[in-house]
């Protein structure tokens, strides 16, 4: 378990203030660059996004985008008319385009922010060719999937970063913080979840979005595709975002590792009501009737080799704040979210400094162990996406290519966090069984470090 003491002698190899940098990338380190060129695969809101991130940047240069929508390739470029760029090359001829853009020599890194069902075969094809990836979240579709992916890196060598902002949240950074300085003592069990009411979203028509009662081909944003998933499949679709934060705080494929599982999901009825309430559907509305597969809520129980549990939950259908319900338990106290990530909000005990039974607020403990990237980088964070932390993750995914280091969130991170999907669909349908979660390091989390967010750059 994750205690003071192996903090201190982790960090000690590295020295106060020194940046501690991970083992090169052999096919990537010699070619350290001071400026690289990136692409961009998906330049919808998610992609737009990251568009952005790069465009601010002295150190990229945005060389290609891809995305068979034609609207949002309109968009991007007046994104980049924005920052004053020239439009770039647009590959847009077909769903499939995205392989010449890929096909090029130019391209040092590539971001991956298209519709799910894509993520794994465009990071496949962009992997083949040398091109380090940035993959953005989901779930897999296939277990298979998060195989084939480990395997092409073990092949080609060619890293891949899975762009899971939320671990670079600040007060999921600043609780980091406090783990590693051992305020929680051993840690017992975290818990996390995607708790989003994704209803509006989901449905909407071409010409009105998030107010309609639509999805499918015809609908706009990522109706038009991801409304899809809870018609075919019963499963928690969105596992990254509860997961990755609590999982860097219990070194996991680190030292640690996922075990085994078992979800549970609850009857589908919030889609249904949304529609059949909104003044564009109705109760005879046909989305009113149509059986969704998906579960409103899904939890998913998770055992450690450690001995920690942890407990993620999907609830996107359902009338609800937003709040992704994180929890982090140690011997010696716990801290609880009850907010979108502010310092005073939500709730911190800990048995040796708080008043008997009584809980604090947590901000201050938040400043006091906010982390050194956030206190570095804050003034360059402001404007950007999710808070400040689409800088943090788009800056780590530079940094490393730049330097020919390992992404902070790798290959193993991105298999074994995406594999929860499909494996929470498969214990499910048989009624909450134990399900094996594959070691996707093959043995090597037994020795492998935990570097998340020991640099003081990235």
């Amino acid at each position: 378990m994750y205690n003071r003491r192996k903090f201190i002698k982790t960090t000690a190899l590295t020295g106060a203030g020194i940046t501690l940098l991970s083992n090169p990338i052999l096919s990537f380190a010699a070619n350290k660059k001071d400026k690289i060129n990136v692409a961009i695969i998906g330049v919808g809101a998610r992609g737009k996004l990251h568009l952005e991130q790069m465009l601010k940047r002295d150190d990229v240069n945005v060389v290609a985008i891809a995305d068979p929508d034609e609207h949002s390739i309109n968009t991007a470029q007046a994104v980049l008319a924005k920052y004053g760029k020239s439009p770039v090359k647009a590959y847009n001829n077909g769903p499939s385009d995205y392989k010449r853009l890929l096909d090029r020599k130019d391209i040092d890194g590539v971001i991956i922010a298209s519709p799910w069902e894509w993520h794994i075969p465009q990071a496949l094809y962009a992997m083949q060719n040398k091109i380090a990836v940035g993959l953005e979240v989901s779930g897999a579709l296939q277990l298979q999937d998060c195989w084939d992916i480990v395997n092409a890196y073990e092949k080609t060598k060619t890293p891949v970063m899975i762009l899971e902002n939320v671990c670079y949240r600040r007060d999921i950074m600043a609780v980091l913080n406090m783990v590693r300085h051992g305020l929680f003592e051993d840690i017992l069990h975290v818990e996390g979840g995607y708790q989003h009411d994704l209803r509006a979203e989901l449905f909407n028509t071409a010409d009105k979005c998030c107010s309609g009662v639509s999805f499918g081909p015809t609908a706009k944003g990522s109706a038009k595709w991801r409304t899809e998933y809870y018609v075919k499949e019963n499963e928690d679709n969105y596992p990254t975002h509860g997961l990755g934060p609590v999982a860097m705080m219990i070194d996991i494929n680190r030292g640690n590792r996922l075990t085994k599982l078992s979800s549970i999901a609850t009857p589908a009825k919030g889609f249904n009501r949304y529609v059949a309430k909104n003044p564009l559907g109705g109760p005879n509305s046909p989305n009113a009737k149509l059986k969704f597969k998906q579960g409103d809520i899904v939890t998913t129980q998770i055992q450690t080799h450690n001995g920690q549990t942890i407990v993620i939950t999907l609830s996107t259908s359902s009338p609800r704040p937003y709040n992704l319900g994180f929890k982090v338990q140690g011997t010696n106290g716990l801290w609880q979210e009850f907010s979108a990530g502010e310092f005073d909000k939500g709730l911190i005990y800990f048995e040796d400094k708080s008043p008997a039974e009584t809980w604090e607020n947590p901000q201050k403990y938040m400043e006091e162990y906010d982390h050194p990237l956030w206190k570095k980088y804050a003034n360059e964070a402001v404007g950007s996406g999710h808070g400040g932390m689409d800088f943090f993750v788009d800056n780590a995914f530079v940094e490393c290519i730049k330097r020919g280091i390992d992404f902070p969130l790798d290959v193993y991170d991105l298999a074994t966090w995406y594999s929860i999907t499909p494996i929470s669909r498969t214990s499910i349908a048989e009624g909450g069984t134990l399900q094996d979660i594959p070691d996707f390091t093959k043995g090597a989390w037994k020795t492998r470090k935990n570097t998340f967010a020991l640099s003081d750059d990235y």
